[in-house]
């Protein structure tokens, strides 16, 4: 794959597998500009990618349009009014028994899962269109297709990711932007696998070793994710490899998930 010339903005970058998909890109010839809440983060990530021009940064609240037009705009303004490709990863994750969700909690799930992904496609789409193509790439999760105990809400609004993942893709096809989600499950060394994990430490009184055995020995490849693994898979979305794709759901959960 070659992203040579290719532009890029990768939401939620300053975590783990935002960072790997950067890092992806940017070996292959892309130029990104990242975006996550901490700008000391960003920057630092941003110095390890190579810095101006390769890679910049700038931090904005996914469910806040104001700051999302200022991302997109920087954007065009530092890649010649060219936006290639989005890559919406940012997202936030909870658990909770269904009775212990609040209203608030429900929200604000769906506020950085789905209106964060909405709010950068209403702002890049208009750019895509009239470059006369895009890609677009969206991050539900393995629960989105079968939902998770303990993560109703969580699963809820991944399975609306992949309805707007869809709904675009129709939508788009004739403006030859390309709209595609991935549904990664369990990740290793990742922010959610760990804030998951002790949860689920704490909901199903078990050892973390124990918790790690139990959700390994339920898929066919006998491991988790790696961040590499949802790396490689997300850059293939986002290249011309992929050009006959659009409206998928790709599953990386190791054979757990196979629809």
């Amino acid at each position: 794959m070659s992203f040579e010339g290719k532009t890029a903005i990768i939401t939620g970058a300053a975590g783990a597998i935002g960072l790997g998909i950067a890092k992806k890109l940017c070996e292959q010839g892309a130029r990104v500009l990242l975006t996550d809440l901490d700008q000391t983060k960003l920057d630092r990530t941003c110095n390890d990618l190579g810095g101006a021009p390769k890679c910049q940064a700038l931090a904005a609240d996914v469910t806040d349009y104001r700051q999302v037009q200022a991302v997109v705009q920087l954007a065009q303004n530092i890649f010649d009014e060219k936006i290639d490709i989005l890559v919406n990863v940012a997202g936030i994750v909870g658990q909770g028994r269904v009775e212990d969700i609040d209203e608030a909690d429900w929200e604000r799930m769906f506020a950085v899962n789905c209106r964060g992904t909405f709010l950068f496609a209403k702002a890049v789409v208009p750019i895509m269109k009239a470059r006369g193509g895009g890609k677009i790439l969206n991050f539900s999760s393995k629960s989105g297709k079968t939902g998770s105990a303990l993560m109703s809400h969580y699963s809820a609004a991944k399975a609306a990711v992949i309805g707007f993942t869809q709904a675009l893709a129709f939508e788009l096809a004739g403006d030859n932007i390309n709209v595609n989600c991935v549904c990664p499950g369990i990740t290793d060394n990742t922010g959610v696998w760990t804030h998951v994990s002790a949860g689920y430490i704490e909901n199903l009184k078990m050892p973390r070793d124990q918790v790690v055995e139990k959700f390994t020995a339920k898929i066919p490849l006998g491991r988790l994710a790696s961040i590499e693994d949802v790396a490689s898979v997300s850059a293939f979305l986002c290249s011309a490899e992929a050009d006959y794709m659009t409206g998928q759901a790709v599953n990386i959960t190791g054979g757990r998930e196979m629809h």
